[in-house]
């Protein structure tokens, strides 16, 4: 029998609430848990430019991880692009450059549509027959949207 912990924070940030989900369990380690899920809520909109984040040991403390830890996340966010920090004040949401948040976008379609052609491959489906189907597809929401 399998124990499964999930830590589901709602860390305190200026009038709202951040929602974090760490998986014990996961294969990604938890600063890239970290790092995906701010990175989301920041192409989304759910944080704003300017938006002060929790300090990096305040963080630490919510979610019960090493400091070390949410250091890692906030460094890396910083390397991309998706924050800045002012020495001696913090963390901030950087704007997002409209054409970042495609490029973004665009990273995570291409990677869903290597599983779709992996998967295809594994079960014989052709090019042909996967264009079709994105054709029906398209057309179905589409009509949805009349």
């Amino acid at each position: 029998m399998s124990v499964y912990i999930v830590y589901i924070v709602y860390i305190q940030k200026v009038g709202e609430n951040m929602r974090l989900v760490i998986h014990n369990q996961s294969d990604a380690p938890i600063f890239k848990q970290i790092y995906d899920q701010i990175k989301s809520q920041i192409i989304a909109g759910e944080l704003k430019k300017d938006e002060a984040l929790p300090s990096i040991r305040q963080l630490a403390k919510d979610l019960k991880v090493s400091v070390i830890t949410t250091k890692r996340a906030y460094e890396e966010l910083e390397r991309d692009g998706f924050i800045y920090t002012m020495a001696k004040r913090g963390s901030y949401v950087k704007g997002m450059n409209p054409s970042l948040i495609k490029e973004e976008y665009l990273k995570q379609i291409e990677t869903y549509l290597q599983d779709a052609l992996d998967l295809a491959d594994t079960v014989g489906i052709s090019i042909a027959e996967l264009k079709a189907l994105l054709d029906i597809l398209k057309s179905e929401t589409e009509g949805g949207r009349k």
